[in-house]
């Protein structure tokens, strides 16, 4: 390959890398500028952002924020939809429609719509792509199209400590007690009890806590060893450099 032609390839990765580079940095600003937070609220005016939360860039759809409540040092993913209310530009009353409490995580690109009252607990976490809605759709007339029928709406309740799996689905009138965890895909409605594991479409119990006998049935794995009290961090990555088989 002539030398001339050796050069050119050379700049040309050159500046694709430069290139790279650029865009990477200013995504990186991007997304930096475009967050919200208490002290950058940007255009959404929620009722209340506690100290701490922040909303990453791009934001999904948001409505309805005059009746939307978010605690102290909540975590939203990209692509997060919060809405209260049907449609934008409507008057919901008084009264908060959706509130999450202090140390609520949602994931990247998770739903949550609250036509009615929505809660969610403090300190549940939710993977990515959860969607949890206080409407459905209905079907009483067979002879009119779904989409154009009246829907139904009923209050969601999620209670603290809760962990909701990657692309787990909420229904109206669900109420998950404290600590519940809900298998990654499940489908939700109806009461589920403290301190229970709830899988499948629809969901049901598959594990709950006994205060006699502990988990029922019992873990099949065993339980994580917490790090020791007062460890540092330059430990933990001293630790985690040592060589197994010495």
């Amino acid at each position: 390959m002539p030398k001339n032609r050796n050069t050119f390839s050379s700049l040309t990765a050159w500046r694709r890398r430069l290139v790279s580079r650029a865009v990477q940095r200013g995504w990186s600003w991007v997304q930096d500028a475009g967050a919200v937070s208490a002290g950058r609220p940007g255009r959404l005016r929620f009722r209340r952002i506690g100290t701490g939360t922040r909303l990453a860039f791009p934001q999904g759809t948001v409505f309805g924020e005059p009746w939307i409540e978010l605690g102290d040092h909540c975590v939203i993913g990209e692509q997060v939809t919060l809405t209260a209310g049907m449609m934008p530009g409507l008057d919901l009353g008084p009264d908060t429609v959706l509130t999450l409490g202090n140390g609520v995580v949602l994931g990247r690109g998770s739903h949550v719509i609250a036509d009615t009252t929505v809660t969610i607990g403090t300190e549940t976490y939710c993977g990515p792509y959860v969607y949890i809605t206080s409407t459905n759709h209905s079907y009483d007339d067979p002879k009119t199209p779904v989409g154009t029928q009246w829907p139904r709406m009923e209050p969601v309740e999620i209670g603290p400590g809760c962990w909701l799996g990657t692309g787990a689905v909420i229904l109206p009138g669900t109420r998950l007690g404290r600590n519940v965890v809900v298998a990654a895909g499940a489908v939700v409605r109806g009461e589920v009890p403290d301190h229970a594991v709830v899988a499948g479409a629809p969901a049901r119990v598959v594990r709950s806590w006994d205060p006699e006998l502990g988990w029922q049935p019992p873990l099949r794995t065993p339980a994580p060893v917490p790090i020791p009290e007062g460890i540092t961090p330059e430990q933990l990555l001293a630790l985690a450099e040592l060589d197994p088989e010495t």
